[in-house]
């Protein structure tokens, strides 16, 4: 007569490095058994009585909600049982599993003597069995076959890790943890298939647009980064303005506008709008970043804009005295007169006579005093006049009406930017997108 070999209805769950808590899969209940017909063959009922006595009386007395810290009780207790060693004592009864019933219990008893004794690789090859039965019910597969995926992985079996990972991603398992997708990706990745981690993110990047929702993080930092190794400005672009569109955070921002201004190589005076970019979202993260704002905004052409960049690199600690303090008084000096003659500069661009030159150097003062209203003005009449460059134009225009937040109307000047600012034209779009509301 058939006996039915059950694990204690324990929940047994582990925490296998890298951070990634792992949910255990859960076992058969008796009444599944039941409904399974299970058929065990004579030797293994011989063979594994012993082990099903002993993991049951452990497991039973582990108290309910107990962590960790009451496993190696329990593993103390089944080593007992058999005779001193566990592990050994299973491993003597594996040749008797034959049948498929046979696979699954001794399967269930590796995998919960491996998570009691901490032994990573033992438990794999409990699930494994598990696996290879057949028997899983098919309610408990998909956790089975993600259970398999991160052992492997941990074990540094990444080919493994991938294939039964990307299983229980085709069945629809989701992990509590939200890990799933991170963990085929890196498998992917460390297991030298790295095309397959960016056709995923890709994928699952291309889907949420197409419905209209927004794309994991971690698949758009893994396309962005795909586009920058492969020194892609247009595609890294793209995939920066939609990681601080989505996502946005200083550190976003910091990384999407790093990217574009390592791939773009800009002159002085386009990646000024890039560092106007970081000041105002939070993006500024250590000296190199000051230093570059203050190269690019020269203290003697625009004072007062300088002087708020070395202002809050001082209140940072990013910058010293000793580095800056003579610059920041020189500044200062000259920002009194420099805001004096910002009527007369603004009434001079606005004459009839006043050339696309004039006009946009005007705009440019005002812009660096936040004057934005002024600037939207200005850059829309010097668009009129002849030998106008429109794409610089156009992009502070669009930053302009951003900072004013006319998100509509700025991302429509700002897709008139069509060359190689069109790149940062698409940050200061995705910053508009978030309503132009500088980050906290």
């Amino acid at each position: 007569m058939a006996r039915k070999f059950l694990i204690s209805r324990v929940a047994l769950a582990v925490a296998l490095g890298g951070g990634m808590a792992v949910a255990m899969a859960p076992v058969a209940s008796a009444k599944e058994a039941k409904k399974s017909e299970s058929k065990y063959s004579e030797g293994f009922i011989k063979a594994a009585g012993p082990i099903e006595k002993a993991i049951n009386a452990a497991t039973a007395a582990i108290p309910q909600g107990a962590g960790a810290d009451a496993f190696p009780a329990a593993k103390a207790s089944i080593d007992t049982a058999l005779g001193g060693d566990g592990k050994a004592a299973i491993e003597a009864a594996l040749p008797s599993a034959t049948t498929p019933d046979d696979k699954m219990a001794m399967g269930q008893f590796a995998r919960t003597y491996g998570v009691l004794s901490q032994d990573l690789a033992f438990k794999q090859k409990g699930v494994l069995l598990m696996i290879e039965s057949g028997k899983v019910p098919a309610a408990s597969l998909p956790a089975t076959y993600f259970d398999a995926g991160v052992n492997a992985f941990n074990l540094k079996d990444y080919a493994t890790a991938a294939t039964y990972v990307k299983q229980a991603k085709d069945a629809g398992y989701q992990d509590p943890q939200n890990q799933l997708d991170l963990i085929l990706s890196e498998s992917y990745k460390r297991g030298g298939n790295p095309q397959a981690a960016m056709d995923m993110a890709k994928a699952e990047v291309d889907g949420a647009k197409a419905k209209g929702v927004a794309p994991s993080e971690t698949s758009i930092r893994n396309v962005l980064q795909a586009a920058y190794t492969a020194k892609q400005l247009d595609a890294s672009a793209d995939y920066a303005a939609m990681l601080a569109q989505y996502y946005p955070r200083n550190d976003t921002w910091n990384i999407s506008a790093s990217i574009v201004r390592q791939l773009g190589s800009f002159e002085k005076s386009d990646n000024l709008d890039l560092m106007r970019l970081m000041f105002i979202t939070g993006g500024m993260k250590d000296k190199r970043d000051y230093y570059e704002y203050l190269e690019n905004a020269d203290p003697r052409a625009y004072p007062g804009e300088a002087l708020k960049v070395m202002d809050q690199g001082l209140a940072k600690g990013q910058l010293t005295q000793a580095e800056v303090g003579a610059d920041r008084a020189n500044a200062a000096s000259r920002v009194a007169g420099d805001k004096a003659s910002l009527a007369a500069t603004e009434r001079d661009a606005q004459k009839p006579g006043a050339t696309a030159a004039q006009i946009m150097g005007a705009a440019d003062v005002l812009l660096s005093y936040e004057q934005y209203a002024k600037v939207e003005a200005l850059l829309q009449s010097a668009l009129t006049k002849p030998g106008v460059d429109a794409n610089k134009a156009n992009l502070r225009l669009g930053m302009a009406q951003a900072m004013q937040g006319k998100v509509a109307e700025a991302q429509a000047t700002l897709a008139k930017v069509t060359d190689k600012r069109s790149s940062i034209a698409k940050l200061w779009s995705a910053y508009a997108a978030t309503k132009g509301k500088p980050a906290a």
